[in-house]
């Protein structure tokens, strides 16, 4: 009987580690308040919406009620799958990677594309991909660049495979 209770609580743990969204402290609190607007704000705007399109009567011929509906449908989904991330929330812990000689999540790194004929230098914050936003130079982990980045330090050479084809990048730092 107690090999089956540690079975069943050996699987729920691993679906949970399935389920971990690894996120800076900044990215939690803009989730929270993501939700907190979706909750407060949103939901009750589409009710309203709601209401006065069903005031209009007959719902078969009733754009404005299928558009408030498809709108509620998304609004309670994008709240699922925000309380679902906060709920597996794993904080990166900043101060482990605090003038980190390897790179890590939440680390800072500067790189150097060798394959391109500038070689200029990008500075990049390794994150998770809840927070990933390549244009504010955020990349995630697990895309091509962040995963090939993860584990080394300054001074090391990785290629990456991207659509472009196949690149070499120098890791000048990492903080």
């Amino acid at each position: 009987m107690s090999i089956h209770a540690d079975q069943t609580t050996a699987s729920a743990s691993h679906i949970a580690d399935d389920k971990i969204t690894l996120i800076t402290k900044e990215g939690l609190e803009k989730l929270k308040e993501e939700l907190n607007y979706l909750k407060e704000v949103k939901r009750k705007e589409v009710a309203e919406r709601l209401k006065e399109a069903i005031s209009y009567g007959d719902l078969s011929e009733n754009a404005e009620y299928e558009e408030a509906k498809n709108e509620q449908a998304f609004v309670e989904g994008r709240i699922l799958e925000i309380e679902e991330k906060i709920k597996y929330a794993k904080i990166i812990d900043e101060k482990a990677t605090k003038g980190g000689v390897v790179v890590q999540l939440g680390s800072k790194v500067v790189i150097q594309n060798l394959s391109s004929k500038t070689k200029a230098e990008e500075e990049f914050t390794i994150v998770g991909s809840t927070e990933a936003d390549p244009i504010n130079h955020k990349i995630s982990n697990v895309s091509p660049v962040g995963k090939s980045l993860m584990d080394r330090r300054a001074g090391e050479v990785v290629k990456v495979g991207t659509p472009a084809g196949l690149m070499d990048y120098k890791i000048l730092k990492v903080r």
